[in-house]
């Protein structure tokens, strides 16, 4: 007779645990969803492709725009596909330096790049300190730090910008710096109100009973459960502080010439605009609203894919 191996089940047994989800998983996830949207993908594509054009601007920009002895004034105000003394075609033109205005607006891009990113990123972590900071202690130090926020979130970004810039003078640095100002208010709001919901939670109590210290609670378990929608924010605030700093440009009051972004390119040829020079103000215009239209439809989608009332 043949022996028959009989499976016995433990009935005490535990089930087979559910899979842990690691960061790797929630990245495959997340962007499993987000490129769902093909607008998504698009403007991902589109801002990739500045990134490198400028940031890579002395290696694919016909000239260094700033460069004076590569300027000739003999090529000023050339049209768009004209063939200019350095024997190259102007795809866009050139302004009243005769500077290439492709090379000045991927130098452009840049500089703004560079002032969106740098305000974004300072703003970010100004406004997650005061934010955890108000929520995680809550009394007194909660209500002041919270009326400082309401009262900035009272004024108008670009009001509040431009009377810092009036204080601070013209330069990067000091562009950066007011746009941090005028943008950690609306980290620090975020930061707050879904802080509030997480603190009230065990894992937080459990680890404010541990003698850890108050910034790893803060960091290390409370910061990554109130990220999601930061990054929605931050994107959104990127596109704003390029925007921002535009306008200032624009008015006169952002960046001088010699330090060139797209708000000051569109600033030095809108007095040219009626004579015929159209392309010294709209070419870099055309530039400005793609990025910031790019980087805010990718920013939607992010808010879409991590929505906590999304059905999955």
């Amino acid at each position: 007779m043949t022996d028959v191996a009989i499976k016995t089940v433990d009935p005490i047994a535990e089930p087979d645990a559910a899979p842990i989800e690691t960061r790797a998983t929630r990245l495959k996830n997340f962007w499993s969803d987000f490129r769902q949207s093909w607008v998504a993908i698009g403007a991902l594509i589109v801002i990739v492709t500045l990134l490198l054009l400028a940031f890579g601007a002395p290696l694919v920009a016909p000239q260094d725009p700033y460069d004076m002895a590569m300027l000739d004034w003999l090529d000023a105000f050339l049209r768009p596909g004209t063939v200019g003394s350095g024997g190259y075609v102007h795809l866009l033109g050139t302004d009243n330096a005769g500077r290439d205005m492709l090379s000045a607006i991927f130098y452009g891009l840049r500089t703004s790049f560079t002032i969106g990113l740098s305000a974004g990123a300072l703003a970010l972590a100004i406004g997650i300190t005061v934010g955890l900071t108000a929520a995680y202690f809550g009394g007194r130090i909660e209500s002041l730090l919270m009326r400082i926020v309401d009262l900035q979130l009272s004024m108008p970004a670009i009001l509040l910008a431009l009377v810092l810039v009036a204080l601070l003078g013209q330069g990067v640095m000091q562009i950066i710096l007011a746009l941090v100002v005028a943008q950690y208010a609306y980290f620090a709001r975020t930061t707050h109100g879904a802080a509030t919901v997480e603190r009230g939670k065990d894992y937080i109590e459990a680890a404010r009973s541990t003698p850890l210290p108050t910034h790893r609670v803060l960091f290390r378990h409370l910061l990554p459960n109130v990220l999601p929608p930061l990054i929605v924010v931050a994107t959104v605030q990127v596109a704003s502080a390029i925007a921002l700093e535009a306008t200032l440009s624009f008015l006169g009051v952002g960046l001088p010439l010699t330090e060139p972004s797209l708000g000051s390119l569109i600033s030095n040829g809108f007095k040219y605009i009626h004579s015929d020079r159209y392309w010294l103000s709209i070419y870099p215009g055309i530039f400005l609203m793609i990025t910031v239209v790019a980087i805010n439809l990718v920013g939607d989608q992010v808010r879409t894919v991590l929505d906590p009332k999304r059905s999955r």
